[in-house]
């Protein structure tokens, strides 16, 4: 009763007791501040006999220490964490210390980073590398391969990861960490396990001309874990990879449909909807990605496309810097702005934030071949052709980097046909879904006077453009070469077919056409009465002949 004095018996050992499972119900529960609380007060109690509660705490596994650290931890008070943990023995406690040592020094670094604009590094991880040395466990592995690869020493850092997943394989960060290293291991130094095959899948998607060999591993998954969401979104991300962007969007359709509460790789959805153009669609996901959650970078990308489609460029860059606000290593943020800034005519701010994105991650070849069509824009080929060369090394199968090679050498800084050419053919031989390969070749072979490759190569473009149901200049430009050239070499019927063509077009295209194929008819005429000619004339040597006899 209020303001009578009592005092409360107390069963401290059941007082305990009910603590240590309020704190575990808690947590489970994801009621974290009331999880808390409880283990305050749990580590608040006046200590029951020592044996009673080291008897305790064995049988239920977790010290007072590490309970109460871990609701800190899960409330992201990282120092508290590994205060209260000071002391604590045991391999899941010194991990869960030093892990938040390592996350509370990766918030300064970023908090120091937004103060002074410049690079700055994780205070802690001399200190974490120092005392987990050697370590075995593998966990502590896992936070040791980070700390090296933070500290820039590779190679360590990548043996020590392919350890601890050999010591524990369904440490899935300690695999995504692996694959960020510049050369990810070989199949033959993982572990025989089901989880190298996610790593190698994972790992094909990274790699450009790779991403048919990660399907595959996705579709044996698939027959294993045919429910799972993370599957399914990686297979429509190798489909949008592979340019298959209705097998893309068809996957993320279904996926978006199974999870509509989902904001992980939407914003690669979104990619596809605005390669499409599918206004509605945009529209519709970047709304539904707002009431999910508004302030995920992953939604701020997706309205960031929704604005570039409508040519909002303005906006778009405001929520890819949102974006990046939430997550400054977010790389689809980084590259998307760059392409606003190049809409915007703004080259030196289109180029910064592409040389973030390949920071990053060197093996972005979008970001890279951004940076070539930056670069080419302000006229400087020698710098455009090696960032072009940087992503093809990295996607040799992609025709558009191996056409834009060709432009670069075919400048009038550079004037290189012969390396242009080549680059063409390259581009020719990895299946040129724009069509720009075929008409350059040409184009070049007439410029050097090779009018019969030209002719080929003309030919081969007109049967793709018809394929294509293409109706434009490029076509009209086709067929009058190939009509003037069959006419000047005797091909008269064949020049006759592709001057009755040109006539479906208007303009002075189809006069033209018209006094050309009245020429042609002309010619095939005196062709005819020729031939004629010369069958009488052979006509008559055979009369001769057989008088003499």
């Amino acid at each position: 009763m209020v303001g009578q004095k009592w005092k409360m018996a107390v069963d401290r050992t059941k007082v305990r007791r009910e603590l240590r499972e309020a704190v575990v119900d808690l947590q489970e529960r994801g009621v974290c501040t009331a999880a808390k609380w409880a283990a305050e007060q749990l580590v608040g109690l006046k200590a029951a006999d020592g044996a009673s509660e080291e008897e305790g705490t064995k049988r239920e596994g977790n010290t007072d220490a590490y309970l109460l650290a871990r609701t800190y931890f899960d409330l992201r008070e990282y120092k508290r964490a590994a205060s209260t943990l000071e002391g604590e023995k045991g391999a899941k406690s010194t991990f869960l210390r030093l892990y938040s040592r390592y996350l509370a020094g990766e918030r300064r670094k970023e908090e120091q980073m937004l103060e002074d604009g410049e690079a700055c590094v994780n205070e802690e991880l001399e200190g974490i590398e120092r005392e987990i040395q050697g370590a075995k466990d593998p966990h502590l592995l896992y936070l040791l391969g980070l700390v090296l690869l933070d500290r820039e020493k590779k190679e360590e850092g990548k043996a020590t990861l392919v350890e601890s997943v050999t010591r524990y394989p369904c440490n899935w960060a300690a695999w995504q960490a692996l694959q960020e290293v510049p050369q990810p291991p070989t199949v033959g130094l993982l572990p025989d396990h089901w989880m190298t095959q996610f790593f190698v899948a994972a790992n094909c998607l990274e790699n450009g001309d790779e991403n048919e060999r990660g399907l595959d591993q996705y579709t044996e998954l698939q027959s294993v874990f045919p429910n799972s969401e993370y599957i399914l979104a990686q297979a429509a991300t190798a489909h949008y990879n592979l340019r298959q962007f209705d097998e893309a969007q068809n996957l993320f359709e279904l996926l978006h449909r199974k999870s509509p509460h989902r904001i992980e790789s939407m914003d690669t959805y979104s990619n596809i909807l605005y390669v499409k153009e599918a206004y509605a669609g945009l529209s519709h996901l970047a709304h539904s990605a707002i009431l999910t959650d508004k302030y995920k970078p992953e939604t701020c990308c997706i309205i960031g496309n929704y604005y570039s489609l409508r040519t909002q460029h303005e906006k778009a860059v405001a929520y890819f810097r949102r974006a990046l606000k939430l997550n400054r290593n977010y790389l689809s943020a980084w590259t998307l702005m760059g392409h606003e800034y190049v809409e915007m005519k703004n080259p030196e701010a289109a180029i910064e934030a592409y040389r973030r994105a390949v920071d990053i991650n060197p093996r972005d070849y979008r970001a890279w071949y951004g940076l070539g069509q930056t670069y080419e824009v302000l006229r400087m080929p020698y710098y455009a052709l090696y960032y072009f060369r940087q992503a093809t090394k990295l996607r040799p199968g992609d025709a558009r980097f191996w056409c834009a090679m060709g432009q670069c050498y075919e400048s009038e800084e550079l004037n290189m046909q012969d390396a242009a050419l080549q680059c063409y053919k390259n581009a020719e031989s990895k299946g040129d879904r724009e069509g720009i390969a075929l008409a350059k070749i040409a184009d070049l072979y007439r410029k050097r006077g090779d009018y019969e490759a030209a002719y080929l190569y003309n030919k081969k473009n007109i049967e793709r453009l018809d394929v294509d149901g293409v109706c434009n200049a490029d076509v009209v430009q086709t067929l009058m070469f190939l009509t003037q050239h069959c006419k000047g070499t005797g091909r008269l019927n064949e020049s006759e077919v592709y001057c009755a063509r040109l006539l479906d077009y208007g303009g002075n295209h189809r006069e033209d056409a018209k006094s050309l194929l009245k020429e042609i008819r002309l010619l095939k005429i005196h062709s005819e009465k020729e031939a004629a000619s010369e069958d009488v004339d052979d006509d008559d040597d055979d009369g001769d002949m057989s008088m003499s006899d």
